[in-house]
């Protein structure tokens, strides 16, 4: 859609879970901290003086990324926010979620230490009010990096308000006008929720508010298969609560791998995860509880939880900002750039969740290393020569980079595809988590890697060798010539260099070499 819509009519698309500020409850010292980091009560804004090279709006990773990066290289910059410095990572999402992750593995790990030959004196339990103040601690410690007051130590006019632009040169925040030469939204994204029936009448989570929690539900129902969904589903469930997972495509995670896929279901399975596949006709109700009805393929279920967490969908954080009044045009994906990450405002730029389809923290800091290049001196970097790899953190991690086997077959790019599992691993053995694989895809006839799945404990760092390989251009018999230290998962990826060498002895070359040898005696 290449058409404006109007700010009412954008909200009408999809429910705003949270209007305003994101959740800081409860009130304690962790959180009062990190609102005096990322949104000081007496913050006082500067008062405009010329004309700034760089306008940000959103203090999300995007616009903080922008801002300390121009203002780094000597640029005069202004940084706009409205809520809370860090965006969506800091305050609701990758931060705190790794953070109730850690906790959720360290349980498991108590759950499972038998077979490793160590005994736990029985009745070990999980304090889930502890578990959410460590996160809250965590978070609080981390939202320094974020906050306003390094923000302006590093040079950049930090203002808290809402945005809008006046013309193609200026933007109005708190009663204030701001010049600019170029400006940068990076305004995000927040959780939107899907047309459910019944759902507007109940007190539902999402990522904005899960993190508040300080009691654990006894039940819990996870509408949504997405990697968040998929993730919070396991960590609850192993820190005590029985948790119901719906998914209303055929499997879990649909963009990933399959086989991946179905290795990390089995995984939220065997953690006690209530997996129901292909729900349709999801309906919700309250009577104090939470009441849930679908139907699967097989049957029709009733079921009745605590909470429900819905991690299902994402709306732009377009509204309020008068986009139609300097022709920047968006849709409800979000903004629209070209490959330069400009909008169709040449003056204003893009960057993060409001105008990408790959919603991940580091893709929106390095869009923004883009901009500042774009935007700043004259570059003409493209967001598509990006090598952009995700990870979803359950354990076990699925990371991914490049083409699937499906998208592959569907832009016509010939592959063979290069599997190593980790049963032949021997610091997977040796650790107890040989389940998983690494396939990586190469071009046809070539050691040129095109995509990578890889699913298994710390699948997430393990990926970046593949990832740095792609970026670079080294192929798979590089990393099958590079010496890895031993034991280590990484051997995985060396390995498969391996396999790839030996497709290279061919008949011909091998009758070759038993010539020389025979020759050579």
């Amino acid at each position: 859609m290449a058409a404006n819509f109007d700010d009412e009519r954008l909200r009408s698309m999809d429910r705003e879970v949270i209007p305003g500020m994101p959740q800081t409850s409860p009130a304690d010292e962790f959180n009062a901290q990190l609102v005096q980091n990322v949104h000081p009560p007496a913050w006082t804004n500067p008062v405009p003086d010329g004309r700034y090279h760089l306008v940000v709006i959103g203090a999300g990773t995007a616009g903080l990324v922008a801002a300390a990066g121009a203002a780094g290289l000597g640029a005069k910059v202004a940084l706009i926010e409205r809520e809370l410095m860090g965006g969506d990572c800091l305050n609701v999402g990758c931060v705190p979620s790794k953070g109730v992750l850690a906790a959720a593995r360290a349980a498991a790990a108590v759950r499972d230490v038998g077979s490793f030959g160590v005994r736990v004196p029985a009745g070990a339990t999980v304090d889930f009010a502890a578990v959410m103040e460590r996160m809250r601690r965590l978070r609080s410690r981390i939202s320094l990096n974020d906050s306003a007051e390094r923000f302006r130590k590093l040079g950049v006019d930090v203002y808290f308000g809402q945005a809008r632009f006046h013309d193609s040169s200026s933007v109005d925040v708190d009663g204030c006008r701001l010049q600019f030469k170029k400006a940068v939204i990076a305004t995000g994204a927040r959780a939107s929720a899907p047309p459910i029936p019944g759902l507007d009448g109940i007190p539902y989570l999402t990522n904005e508010t899960l993190f508040s929690l300080s009691e654990r539900p006894e039940r819990l129902g996870v509408v949504g298969a997405s990697p968040i969904g998929c993730e919070m589903a396991q960590a609850f469930a192993n820190l005590g609560s029985e948790v119901l997972l719906i998914e209303t495509e055929s499997g879990i995670l649909p963009r990933e791998d399959r086989d991946a896929a179905a290795i990390v279901q089995r995984a939220l399975e065997r953690d006690g995860v209530q997996i129901f596949c292909c729900g349709k006709n999801l309906q919700v109700s309250s009577d104090g509880r939470i009441h849930l009805s679908f139907d699967s393929p097989e049957r029709h279920y009733e079921e009745a939880v605590d909470q429900l967490l819905v991690s299902v969908g994402r709306a732009p954080n377009v509204e309020d900002l008068n986009l139609s009044a300097v022709g920047v045009e968006f849709d409800r994906k979000g903004v629209r750039v070209n490959s330069r990450l400009q909008t169709t405002n040449p003056r204003i730029y893009a960057a993060g969740d409001v105008c990408s389809s790959y919603q991940f923290t580091h893709a929106a800091d390095f869009m923004a290393r883009i901009v500042v290049q774009n935007a700043l001196f004259l570059a003409r970097k493209k967001v598509e020569a990006l090598v952009i790899p995700w990870c979803t953190y359950t354990s076990p991690e699925l990371a991914h980079v490049g083409l699937n086997e499906q998208q592959a077959h569907e832009r016509g790019v010939r592959i063979d595809t290069f599997i190593q599992e980790f049963s032949d691993v021997d610091r997977a053995i040796l650790s107890g988590e040989d389940e998983g694989f690494v396939k990586v895809h190469v071009k046809h006839g070539t050691d040129r890697i095109v995509g990578a799945t890889i699913v298994a404990r710390d699948a997430g760092d393990l990926i970046s060798e593949v990832a740095l390989a792609m970026t670079h251009g080294l192929g798979l018999a590089k990393i099958g010539s590079t010496i890895h230290p031993y034991p280590t998962r990484a051997e995985a990826i060396r390995k498969l260099g391996d396999k790839f060498n030996r497709t290279r002895l061919t008949p011909r070359v091998k009758s070759w070499f038993a010539r020389w040898l025979r020759w050579t005696r």
